[in-house]
């Protein structure tokens, strides 16, 4: 395994010659210090059946599948598909996924330590990744929005950016809702956690699921705090020009690897429809998801 490390001012490490069948258990347990330490890993040159890529994803932790079964590969259910691309006449897996800020699954009681993504098909231009780092951001609040955050708790909820199914076409959006409310009642996290293994100290809050902020009573926070704490994140500049936003692009054989407690994301697409099509494990690790 050879690491190629980015210059200061950029997350993330580049790994070339890594085969995960003849990676030692020792070799797995460097990537993933890897991941925690430099919070975005890119292996290279990766050639991988949908069985290979899930083998892949069970050396390095525990893989979930996602918890709504159109999302799912037809041959392997454990991967996320995002795709425009049709098969057979059948859509398989959800187009445009994930274009807004988030982290994984932070609307559910137990969150992922790690993304794992692996492109299939790519447009010729504009596809990629925004990141950013919300332990810088949690270092650069003011001293009141840092105190807030020490001493308050979030609600998350995939209600905004639910994907409408094939199959509730005709169902009212009422009946929808209550459905959304009743399989995925929106989960209380802290709004600032410690990192289980780097002990940064990590703002969990997102624009896509975050929706309200309890102080230590249960008494909810003013929605302009919520706002103040997007906005010092970049998460509401739609231009991504913000100085914590980082772009990066994807190129086919690429295994993209991320760090979910310490990383929102926002998935950058073509504006015109070539076909796309990117697999995701999410994977859990021998970590509670954070620490208090």
């Amino acid at each position: 395994m050879k690491v190629q490390y980015q210059d200061n001012q950029r997350m993330g490490v580049v790994v070339y010659d890594f085969n995960y069948k003849t990676a030692s258990d020792g070799d797995i347990e460097d990537l993933k210090q890897l991941i925690y330490e430099y919070k975005i890993v890119v292996i290279k040159e990766q050639d991988l059946s949908p069985d290979e890529y899930c083998d892949f994803g069970y050396r390095l932790g525990e893989v979930e599948k996602y918890y709504q079964p159109m999302y799912h590969h037809p041959e392997r259910e454990e991967i996320f598909v995002s795709s425009n691309v049709s098969e057979n006449g059948q859509q398989v897996g959800v187009p445009k996924t994930g274009k807004f800020w988030h982290a994984d699954y932070a609307f559910m009681p137990r969150p992922f330590a790690f993304s794992m993504v692996y492109p299939q098909i790519l447009p010729s231009k504009e596809r990629g990744t925004y990141f950013i780092n919300m332990s810088k951001v949690y270092q650069s609040l003011p001293d009141d929005l840092k105190a807030i955050a020490n001493q308050s708790s979030c609600y998350h909820s995939v209600r905004r950016f639910f994907k409408i199914r094939p199959g509730d076409v005709y169902r009212p959006i009422s009946e929808i809702l209550d459905e959304i409310e009743r399989v995925t009642p929106p989960a209380k996290h802290p709004t600032a956690f410690i990192h289980p293994v780097t002990g940064e100290t990590i703002l969990y809050i997102t624009e896509g699921f975050t929706y309200r902020i309890d102080d230590l009573e249960g008494k909810p926070q003013d929605i302009n705090v919520l706002q103040r704490f997007l906005t010092h994140s970049g998460q509401l500049d739609k231009s991504f020009k913000y100085p914590l936003i980082e772009h990066h692009e994807f190129e086919l054989g690429d295994v993209r690897i991320w760090d979910n407690r310490s990383l929102v994301h926002c998935a950058h697409y073509a504006a015109n429809s070539e076909p796309a099509i990117t697999f995701r494990l999410t994977l859990h690790d021998s970590y509670p998801f954070y620490q208090l």
